[in-house]
């Protein structure tokens, strides 16, 4: 069942080890499927030295497993409560990627210091307040405070991205983990000028209309 969408779920989670944004068994990818709704998850707690597009697993929009031998992540959960409340949303990555986390043990969002948020995100990455591991309250944290962000961070925990696509969200996942780490270099040398609300709009809107092959 959903195989195509299985072996870009898996390739993705195998993505975040490569991308170094996880340690061991932590963090997860997850794809929706637009025309069954249902979810297909990394299983809680496996390599990914083993893992393979058989292994992931597929549960419906409640949670109920419909396919696989293992147990989904520990933040399916969280990952439904996005689908379920955001239907633009066909893709979530989890990452606790050094840097970002580092905003996220903090509390504090990343203002737009450079062209590269303007462009890719529109704005800053917010953060939550604390949410305990394990339910929907993290899934409704992140809503509160999401917006049209593609990044979010969640307070003491670290980094969750959404997408039109598991591959589009292990992107946003890379890209804030490098934007995190030159806004902390250039914190330890001073205080960065944030880039107006203004020209971060225009920046965005150009980048949407012209950056790629359209």
């Amino acid at each position: 069942m959903l195989e195509k969408l299985k072996e870009e779920v898996c390739e993705m989670n195998l993505e975040l080890s490569r991308n170094r944004l996880v340690t061991m068994f932590s963090g997860n990818v997850s794809g929706r499927d637009q025309e069954t709704n249902y979810v297909i998850i990394k299983p809680s707690g496996m390599s990914y030295r083993t893992m393979k597009p058989e292994d992931m697993v597929i549960v419906d929009i409640e949670g109920n497993v419909v396919e696989g031998i293992h147990k989904p992540s520990v933040d399916t959960y969280t990952h439904l409560y996005i689908y379920k409340h955001r239907p633009d949303i066909m893709g979530i990555t989890h990452t606790h990627s050094n840097y970002a986390t580092s905003f996220a043990a903090l509390g504090w969002s990343i203002p737009v210091y450079l062209t590269a948020m303007a462009d890719d995100f529109g704005g800053p990455v917010p953060c939550t307040e604390y949410a305990p591991v394990g339910s929907e309250a993290i899934g409704k944290e992140i809503l509160r405070v999401i917006g049209n962000s593609p990044a979010v961070l969640v307070k003491n925990h670290g980094v969750f991205t959404v997408g039109k696509s598991p591959s589009e969200a292990l992107k946003i996942a890379v890209m804030i983990e490098d934007i995190a780490k030159t806004v902390h270099l250039a914190l330890l040398k001073g205080k960065p000028q944030e880039i107006p609300p203004e020209e971060v709009k225009r920046a965005y809107e150009w980048h949407q209309k012209y950056y790629g092959q359209k």
